[in-house]
């Protein structure tokens, strides 16, 4: 178990798996809030397995112990949810 996010890719429309291990998961919780927009540092990205696939894009981004996340409050971008 662990806490599952969902990235959304403005510069190519696309959706990518996010995923925080149980043992990171109170560290990461009070800067993931539902349908805030945040901007990640020193994560890892590996391939997707297709048993825990839950998006199309075929890699997953991990956070890991040096995982930095920033609430974005200015100037972050317009996404189309609706595509």
């Amino acid at each position: 178990m662990g806490i599952t996010v969902l990235f959304l890719d403005e510069k190519v429309n696309s959706v990518i798996h996010g995923f925080t291990p149980v043992g990171r998961a109170n560290h990461y919780m009070p800067s993931l809030k539902a349908g805030s927009i945040v901007k990640v540092d020193r994560f890892e990205v590996a391939r997707c397995s297709s048993m825990y696939k839950i998006t199309d894009h075929p890699f997953l981004i991990r956070f890991i112990s040096p995982t930095i996340i920033d609430e974005v409050i200015t100037g972050a971008p317009e996404i189309n949810l609706q595509s």
